[in-house]
């Protein structure tokens, strides 16, 4: 059997020929990092007591009950 599952000339062949599409839309912003994401919803929950989730939710309104 052959070392290798393919000749490494082709390597990267179709990603090189792939269009680079701009981001537009719902994704034009770059997301944060999970670290930094956790980091902030933890502030959020833990430090400030408030609901880490979207304001309109039900979550959110439960646990305006709950205080």
């Amino acid at each position: 059997m052959p070392g290798s599952h393919g000749s490494l000339t082709k390597a990267g062949k179709v990603k090189m020929q792939t269009p680079k599409i701009e981001r537009s839309g719902i994704n034009a912003k770059k997301k944060r990092i999970p670290r930094m994401r956790f980091r902030e919803l933890y502030a959020i929950r833990i430090v400030k007591g408030r609901f880490g989730g979207q304001k309109d939710s039900l979550g959110a309104k439960r646990s305006q009950f709950s205080r």
